[in-house]
């Protein structure tokens, strides 16, 4: 097992010593500025879009983004299975500069258990004051000025963000839509922003985008790691940082199915590697409680916890558009695992999001125009021993252990995390959209053989 450090320096003259705690770690520096006071790895690719809008964040919200940037390379560069002494828990410590020391420090403790709830791993973050100089990291004008935006909504070319863009451009909110990609997802992305700006004009003027990345020689000597179970603290930091620049509280929209968002395990063994809760409640409660205690005047907001995916697309504000443009849309775990086979990146079409999306179309409009890999489930029974069949096996199982016993969804709800945050009504609409949720799925796949 290895215990790993990671230093940030914010450029080359940040070469004071830094006293990490456990001297036996690997210690990694990662620099943020390459020249000038720009900042790589695509922080300022999405700085240098906000001020082209007339929106300039505070320094306490770009610290937050250098965080969150900071996380994602911890995440991708960290092995689970080289530097985990069970193969999955990593021992992470950060050490970052930062514009408010007292301010990062009173809020360490909240940091590491929501990386902690959200990744499984162990988490230390520790803070200091910035080097001379470097005190603001952006060029503001001395006059405030804004843009015209009044909320912020995540997207990610995925259905669900689709559906929420369609519905925010439809009530009339000035929304701008913050997006972070790879280059799997880049077509996706542009596509959906297309068909968007072909509908309601111009989406490029309300898009954001960064691609936050980290290679082999940002961080060398470390490996690789694909599970991004901390992808969602990148997100919300990146929103954050758009809400920041908007006078005023600021909604933060994040369109997630209730199914989807509860990401209640379908088997005791789901609690592991592939397992997100990129937008529980609990964790997302945890968040606002961060934004308030940091000053950065922003309220998550996710107006779907309680529909099904089925649902959002029936209850679309455009439905014909939706199912006109649904197709361009991506909702697979890993578009680019028919690589093995030579397919270029899609849909796998048995995958829990794959098996959600094709249940929720299915119910919406009947008949689904998406190309899966595997096209169609019901021509053939599936192969028991490989992975065509496990989840749709566990959407069966769990369909049916409901049906016999449906007051059981009150206590799986729990499952995930803890709901200590929602009323007894919320808690009650949880239990319902995940038993709706679950319903919807086993109607499309009950008849699907396997052998």
């Amino acid at each position: 097992m290895t215990r790993h450090s990671i230093v940030v320096r914010l450029n080359a003259a940040d070469r004071g010593r830094v006293a990490v705690t456990d001297k036996d770690s690997k210690v990694s520096n990662l620099q943020f500025i390459s020249t000038g006071k720009r900042l790589d790895h695509g922080v300022g690719q999405i700085l240098r879009g906000l001020m082209q809008r007339r929106l300039y964040p505070g320094e306490t919200a770009i610290d937050l983004a250098i965080l969150a940037a900071t996380v994602t390379a911890a995440d991708t560069r960290i092995s689970r299975e080289e530097d985990a002494q069970d193969s999955w828990t990593r021992e992470i410590d950060l050490y970052l500069p930062v514009s408010n020391v007292d301010l990062w420090s009173s809020n360490a403790r909240r940091i590491e258990r929501m990386l902690r709830f959200l990744t499984g791993d162990i988490w230390r973050v520790s803070f200091r004051g910035r080097q001379r100089g470097m005190r603001s990291l952006i060029r503001r004008p001395v006059r405030r000025v804004s843009g015209s935006f009044d909320t912020v909504c995540l997207f990610s070319g995925g259905l669900d963000s689709f559906v929420g863009a369609i519905d925010l451009l439809e009530s009339g909110r000035d929304a701008i839509f913050v997006s972070h990609y790879k280059d799997a997802s880049t077509k996706s992305q542009e596509v959906c922003a297309a068909r968007l700006s072909k509908q309601y004009g111009d989406f490029a003027r309300r898009n954001v985008r960064a691609n936050v990345s980290f290679d082999k020689n940002d961080l060398p000597g470390l490996g690789t790691e694909t599970t991004t179970r901390g992808r969602s603290f990148i997100f919300f930091a990146l929103a954050a940082l758009a809400a920041d620049a908007i006078e005023g509280e600021t909604p933060i929209h994040v369109p997630e199915n209730g199914l989807i968002s509860l990401n209640v395990p379908l088997d005791p063994l789901r609690l592991g590697a592939w397992s997100t809760r990129t937008t529980h409640p609990f964790y997302m409660a945890r968040w606002q409680g961060l934004l308030d205690n940091l000053g950065i005047g922003a309220k998550l907001h996710n107006p779907y916890r309680f529909k099904t995916k089925g649902e959002m697309l029936s209850e679309c504000m455009n439905g014909t558009f939706i199912a006109e443009s649904y197709d361009a849309t991506v909702s697979c775990s890993s578009i680019t695992k028919g690589r093995w086979k030579k397919l270029p990146p899609g849909h796998c079409g048995y995958c829990t999001p794959c098996l959600i999306r094709r249940a929720s179309i299915e119910a919406a409009f009947g008949k689904d125009v998406t190309e899966y890999s595997v096209p169609n489930l019901h021509a053939r029974a599936l192969d028991a021993t490989k992975a065509e069949a496990t989840e749709v096996r566990a959407f069966q199982m769990m369909h049916r252990r409901l049906g016999m016993d449906p007051n059981l969804a009150r206590l799986l709800i729990y499952k995930p995390g803890p709901l200590d945050d929602y009323s007894a009504i919320e808690t009650s609409e949880y239990a319902e959209v995940f038993k709706r949720g679950i319903a919807e799925v086993g109607t499309f796949v009950n008849t699907v053989r396997i052998s």
